[in-house]
């Protein structure tokens, strides 16, 4: 088994980082951050997701978010 130690998303879900990343900002406060419709035009989780599994680019703003957010700021 490898291991990624110097990895900050390793062992984090996609679920996992957009849940936390909403309860921190809530839908206006990512959408304000990043400019995706999936945060502005009837919100959800599972809506999020299903766009994010699919476009890389949106994935990798949402975790540059997650980290800058809470492993940059020591909050995770």
């Amino acid at each position: 088994m490898s291991s990624q130690p110097n990895n900050p998303l390793h062992g984090l879900t996609l679920e996992k980082i957009v849940t936390e990343l909403q309860s921190h900002y809530g839908w206006d406060g990512l959408y304000y951050r990043i400019k995706i419709n999936c945060f502005s035009n009837d919100p959800s989780i599972k809506s999020s997701l299903k766009f994010l599994r699919r476009t890389q680019w949106a994935r990798d703003k949402v975790e540059q978010l997650y980290i800058s957010t809470f492993v940059k700021n020591g909050l995770n």
